[in-house]
């Protein structure tokens, strides 16, 4: 069955990432794109409720319907579903430049617009590769969602965060890591008195050998497919003290 594709990203509709996913997503089904018109990079969840934002209709390739939207990806899959009145099997994001796992996930504009996918009760996929690895990471599309399909991975959860390395062994499912890059605010003179910028670097996962870890299993070499779910209350906790 053709299924209707809401692709979309967080490094903006003009990127070579998201035309790697739609020309590949084509196979599956009819693809529509809607993607921030300029690089909207760990702005989370975040959605524009102040004001007005330009949303556009652009070209796009091989005749893919496409929009620009001037605000970040979980604005975009707002706009498909509520703007245009869709109904949409399955929303895409990425393929993101820089992987997305650890904490890095809870800030990530990729993924982000999966968990919006899932308050709006359409599964989804994130997919994510190095900065260097767009290109090569777009040949194992398939080996990863056909994976998820042959698992009917879909069937217990419906949102699935995948990071594909450059050259993959194999693929794990995984569990979100801990800190993955270190931050520190740097003084930024040449932008102006008072002025700051946060920097940081990979730091040494405190677990190397636990490969179940989506910040472990990137960088041996694994495509690391981690289930997700959007509602942020831990049941365990509540079962416990829930009133009686």
């Amino acid at each position: 069955m053709a299924l209707k594709i809401l692709i979309t990203n967080d490094d903006g509709v003009d990127t070579v990432g998201i035309r790697l996913l739609a020309r590949w997503a084509k196979k599956y089904g009819e693809v529509t794109v809607i993607a921030p018109k300029v690089e909207q990079s760990a702005k989370s969840h975040a959605i524009n409720i102040r004001g007005a934002f330009e949303i556009k209709k652009v070209p796009f390739e091989d005749g893919i319907e496409a929009y620009s939207v001037d605000s970040t990806p979980a604005d975009c899959v707002r706009f498909g579903v509520i703007g245009l009145k869709r109904k949409f099997d399955l929303v895409l994001s990425g393929i993101n430049r820089g992987v997305n796992v650890g904490d890095d996930i809870v800030y990530s504009g990729t993924c982000a617009a999966i968990f919006e996918a899932a308050r709006l009760g359409i599964n989804g996929i994130a997919f994510s590769a190095f900065f260097d690895g767009q290109d090569k990471a777009s040949a194992y599309f398939d080996d990863a969602y056909q994976y998820i399909l042959e698992n009917r991975m879909l069937e217990d959860t419906p949102i699935y965060n995948v990071n594909i390395p450059n050259e993959p062994k194999g693929i794990r499912v995984t569990y979100q890591g801990s800190i993955y890059y270190s931050d520190e605010f740097l003084p930024c003179p040449e932008a102006g008195e008072n002025m700051y910028r946060q920097d940081g670097e990979i730091i040494p996962d405190e677990a190397p050998e636990d490969l179940d870890r989506d910040t472990v299993a990137i960088h041996a070499g694994y495509i690391s497919i981690t289930p997700l779910i959007a509602t942020r209350t831990d049941m365990a906790t509540f079962q416990k003290f829930k009133t009686k």
